[in-house]
């Protein structure tokens, strides 16, 4: 089968490998679409010690969907779609892949698989969604706008929230946020963020602020930005293990904060699985975080597209037939 793997920094290469075998109680995919996640930038496309290289087969990428071609399990069937999530370790940059059910989301008949396959980030925020408090009719401020924070926008204005502020550097991307729902768009490097927040939240800030960048400085603009006894949602990933934080505003605020990752919660797919189930009946439309549609050839393109935040991308979606 065709895969890909990294042999160098930031680098990628093509390659002919064996096809993977099913086990009893496993399916074999063939992967059809793949997505481009930022975890996948920010961990395996990183430049890594020379001894790293070159990484395993399929590796990084996670976002993943197509058709089972054997089955050895009795919960799916052969030519059933599916979102396949990899086991912690591997990747999905190859033709096929073997999964067992429990890392498996049916998908519908019906529609296109690179519109399905953004269920599962989109799936991975419903799930930190279901850690808030209610929030219909409160405030809710989301640092960061990409297909992350877009996702939360979109879920947290169907939940009834009152107000969805979302905050970006990346003037595209708040514009693209107007799609899915936000009410209100802050740009911190052309006006002042906390003013703006304590504006619109009548001066008391936010009731839920939601940390989907992963940097250090935006960690901390939870604690200050959040209104007093609120809540913080924590979702990006930091790049290193520690993160200073400004115990003043802590200790002033007093926050409930909820770090969620639905991905190590025990059960990685149930959120995914309901994703999919509101998509089919139009509640919303994760598709739309799609900007870029390449073939899987065109996988150093991809990465380097999304790493480098060029030609206004939000999700790449790779063909694996092209």
């Amino acid at each position: 089968m065709k895969a890909a793997r990294l042999v160098g920094p930031k680098h990628f290469e093509f390659l002919e490998t064996d096809d993977p075998v099913a086990s009893d109680g496993q399916c074999l995919i063939k992967l059809e679409r793949i997505s481009v996640c930022g975890s996948d930038c920010r961990h395996g496309f990183q430049i890594h010690p020379e001894e790293h290289y070159p990484m395993p087969i399929g590796l990084p990428c996670h976002e993943l969907a197509g058709t089972i071609v054997e089955s050895r399990t009795d919960e799916y069937n052969e030519g059933q779609r599916v979102i396949v999530i990899p086991q912690r370790g591997s990747g999905g940059l190859m033709e096929y892949i073997t999964s067992d059910p429990s890392r498996m989301i049916l998908l519908p008949d019906t529609g296109p698989l690179d519109e399905w396959v953004m269920c599962q980030p989109s799936g991975t925020v419903l799930y930190s969604c279901q850690q808030m408090p209610n929030i219909l009719g409160k405030n809710v401020l989301i640092l960061g706008q990409g297909s992350i924070g877009l996702s939360f926008a979109m879920i947290t204005s169907r939940q009834g929230a009152s107000s969805v502020t979302v905050v970006d550097p990346l003037d595209y991307r708040l514009e693209k946020s107007k799609e899915f729902g936000s009410t209100h768009r802050i740009n911190p490097t052309k006006e002042n963020l906390d003013e703006a927040v304590l504006e619109i939240t009548g001066g008391v800030g936010p009731d839920v602020v939601v940390e989907a960048a992963g940097y250090p400085d935006t960690f901390n603009d939870t604690f200050r930005l959040v209104r007093q006894f609120g809540t913080i949602i924590i979702f990006g990933v930091q790049a290193d293990d520690f993160v200073p934080i400004e115990h003043s505003w802590i200790m002033d605020k007093q926050p409930r904060m909820i770090g969620t990752t639905g991905a190590r919660s025990g059960d990685p797919t149930s959120q995914i699985k309901h994703m999919v189930a509101l998509r089919e009946r139009g509640w919303c439309e994760p598709a739309n975080l799609i900007t870029h549609r390449m073939g899987f050839s065109d996988v150093q393109k991809a990465f380097d597209t999304y790493d480098n935040q060029d030609d206004e991308i939000i999700k790449v979606v790779m063909n694996m037939s092209e």
